[in-house]
């Protein structure tokens, strides 16, 4: 477990001579007094890491209604508009499991400061990108920088809010990334369409530049700093690093791409090298002394939970995506106006998100997506889902978390569970998307997600809250 050491804070004098330097004894038992707890981790705390979570996330899909605009601007083909969107995305999901291990050998406030510092420099090198190989590489170095940060926020949320607070954080922490998850072709749209000082979609990158530069400016009394560990013998396992990279990559990229360019070839190839890659990996942990994800993290519990998170994400990220292309294509929207449909979800993301009840939403979830289907405007099932997933998402995080058992494996199973992050949402938007194109319209695509909502509320059967 990444270990954390508070900031000290200074007692007044009048308080300080009141302090007994001995141990306080119970007068009839002779038992020492239990230690104080620990201070509250500083205020800014929480909004330092939200922004974190905000930024990352909004990144996946701000792009996106860029995508004309950057055409127009740099001349950028078919295949680099793809690789616009899927540059950064790849490089998040073959990255956060070495993030993970890195923020368990280092330090997750370390880690964290790292990636936020290198996101913040990406999105300006995107924002001022003169042709289109600039701004995919600059995308691809933003993914990887959102990646290191991603299993740190996880840890970092973790050890500094104990008990009900953790849930409370983890709140917060669901609903930064939903907002920013169902708002982010809204935020974009509005962006390109007011065209501050002329920069057109050029804002979308740069708007994190404030954030981020606020955010590393708080760093340092907002995060306590990483206590100093002994880590003989530690190390990071570069040949593992490469299996599960090169392995991702291979598992992620046809199913990014794959659809729109008709599953060539190269798609299947790389499917299919996907499974020795990260078949070579698993095995590879088993032989290793200091694993990079211990296979002691995998109980029942943890394992469950994450077929759940991988349904939820998927079908959170299926649902905008299909819905969007029906709003577009069969309604006639242009994308600001389909974005601003999405403000159902995200206002009943918010209400949700102050529930938490892991069981209700699940069961709540499917009612939302049968009003999608049935009635005339899609508004009441998007609030009706929005609070659905709201009330299932944080809890669902910090229960899956918990799980991992402590001992140094915070930060592995923070980047196993955002790797499953953001394999869920691929994939949702892959079979939701093919089941759409196939000619199902909408249709189809809403009964992909009915089936995987109703998957999810079996995983959640039990209905627990987190501890």
């Amino acid at each position: 477990m990444t270990q954390l050491t508070l900031p000290k804070h200074r007692v007044p004098t009048a308080v300080r001579h009141t302090i007994p330097k001995t141990p306080v004894r119970c007068r009839d038992t002779g038992v020492s007094a239990p230690p104080p707890p620990p201070p509250p981790p500083p205020r800014a705390a929480l909004p330092v890491l939200l922004t974190a979570a905000f930024v990352t996330t909004l990144d996946f899909f701000i792009a996106n209604v860029a995508l004309p605009a950057i055409r127009a601007d740099l001349g950028a083909g078919d295949g680099a508009l793809q690789l616009v969107i899927a540059g950064y995305g790849l490089a998040y999901a073959a990255g956060v499991i070495t993030a993970g291990r890195l923020g368990d050998l280092y330090g997750a406030r370390r880690m964290f400061v790292v990636g936020l510092a290198l996101f913040t420099a990406a999105s300006a090198a995107c924002g001022l990108a003169p042709g289109a190989g600039w701004l995919v590489a600059a995308r691809i170095v933003q993914g990887a920088a959102a990646a290191l940060m991603a299993p740190q926020v996880l840890t970092l949320l973790g050890v500094l809010y104990p008990g009900a607070a953790r849930a409370r954080a983890f709140g917060w922490y669901g609903s930064a990334v939903g907002v920013a998850g169902v708002s982010g072709q809204l935020v974009g749209g509005l962006l390109i369409a007011s065209d501050p000082a002329g920069l057109g979609w050029r804002t979308c990158f740069l708007i994190n530049l404030p954030l981020g530069l606020a955010a590393l400016a708080l760093v340092r009394r907002a995060l306590p700093k990483d206590a100093d560990r002994a880590r003989a013998g530690k190390r990071l396992d570069l040949t593992g690093t490469a299996l599960v990279t090169l392995g991702l990559i291979a598992l992620v990229l046809p199913l990014t791409l794959g659809r729109e360019q008709g599953w060539p070839v190269w798609s299947w190839l790389s499917l299919a090298l996907a499974v020795p890659l990260l078949g070579g990996f698993w095995t590879r942990q088993r032989g290793q002394a200091d694993p990079m994800v211990p296979r002691e993290l995998f109980t029942g519990r943890f394992t469950r939970g994450l077929v759940s998170v991988a349904l939820l994400f998927g079908g959170s990220a299926g649902l905008t995506f299909v819905l969007a292309l029906h709003l577009q294509e069969a309604e006639g929207m242009g994308p600001v106006e389909s974005a601003a449909v999405f403000t159902a979800l995200n206002a009943g993301f918010l209400l949700g998100s102050r529930l938490k009840a892991l069981l209700v939403g699940a069961l709540a979830l499917p009612a939302g997506l049968v009003l999608i289907a049935q009635l005339g405007t899609p508004v009441p099932g998007l609030l009706v889902a929005g609070v659905a997933m709201g009330m299932v998402m944080s809890p669902l995080l910090s229960k899956v978390l918990g799980e991992a058992g402590g001992d140094g494996r915070d930060g592995a199973a923070a980047g196993v569970l955002g790797t499953v992050q953001e394999l869920g949402g691929v994939l949702g938007v892959t079979v939701t998307g093919i089941a759409y194109f196939a000619g199902g319209g909408l249709t189809a695509g809403l009964a992909v997600l009915l089936a995987a909502s109703a998957l999810l509320a079996w995983t959640l059967r039990d209905g627990r809250r987190p501890a």
